[in-house]
């Protein structure tokens, strides 16, 4: 081991079964503890992946507590891992659409930080009959996040997020040293702009780029595009899994990250707000 902290992005197919899913989740989890993670991110949706709005309003938790929010607590505790828990829906107090909400815990089990997707995604696909409403059965979030983690200062994003440039110049503005990208990706879109949008947020902020996706068919008939990567604040590549389930892993150079930082002060140029 290098002795530097190690991060780990979980690849998951989840389906209809949240028991299964939260089952799948806990042991990729320990693999990543097991291989020394000390902060684990989950892909977006991880415990349900339905196939109708009624099925999505089943399992809706009221914050803070729900088998999910459950699940992912005793695992951090036990494990001692932080865990960034891709998105799970959570209900608001004024509104009737739940929020598609990430939540962190520390290695104590304990709830440190939330963040309620802010870019939700309605769109139609290009030369597809596939569109997707998510805006339907979400409620946006208002408020980016940024959260202290062992790893370094992570900045909360999830999925459609990621294509707007604005969230990022900001949570860089907060402090972010590593970026988190829960994802369900479809699988036209992620063949045309995925690596290349992870990369981009990378460089333009000199910052690690954490992406855990979902990967391949699921029972809803959506296919998504997995392809769970770190990419570190130079935009290469570190380590990556294509397809299928698994953990892939990499270590955060913090120092080299502020060395490059000082060298190569883009950050600071910056004149545009």
């Amino acid at each position: 081991m290098s002795g530097l902290p190690r991060i780990a992005a979980l690849q998951m197919t989840s389906g209809l079964d949240v028991g299964a899913n939260l089952a799948t989740a806990r042991r990729l989890l320990g693999e990543a503890r097991e291989a020394g993670a000390c902060v684990a991110v989950l892909p977006e949706n991880f415990a349900f992946m339905g196939r109708s709005e009624a099925e999505r309003r089943k399992v809706v938790e009221a914050a803070g507590s729900g088998p999910v929010q459950d699940a992912m607590a005793g695992a951090a505790r036990e494990l001692g891992l932080w865990i960034i828990a891709g998105t799970t829906p959570i209900a608001l107090p004024d509104d009737p659409r739940p929020a598609n909400a990430c939540l962190v815990f520390d290695d104590r089990g304990r709830q440190v930080a939330r963040y309620d997707k802010i870019h939700l995604f309605d769109v139609d696909l290009p030369g597809r009959d596939e569109g997707y409403r998510e805006s339907a059965n979400a409620a946006p979030g208002r408020a980016p996040v940024v959260v202290e983690t062992p790893a370094g200062r992570i900045g909360l994003s999830v999925c459609y997020d990621l294509r707007f440039p604005e969230l990022y110049r900001r949570l860089v503005a907060d402090g972010a040293e590593i970026l988190s990208v829960p994802a369900a990706f479809t699988a036209p879109t992620g063949r045309a702009h995925w690596e290349v949008l992870l990369r981009a947020r990378a460089v333009e902020n000199l910052c690690y780029v954490v992406a855990a996706a979902q990967s391949g068919l699921h029972p809803n008939g959506r296919e998504t595009y997995g392809d769970t990567l770190v990419a570190d604040f130079w935009g290469r590549v570190l380590r990556r899994r294509p397809r299928g389930s698994g953990v892939v892993m990499a270590d955060v150079d913090r120092a080299a990250q502020q060395r490059i930082r000082r060298s190569f002060p883009a950050l600071s140029h910056r004149v545009l707000e």
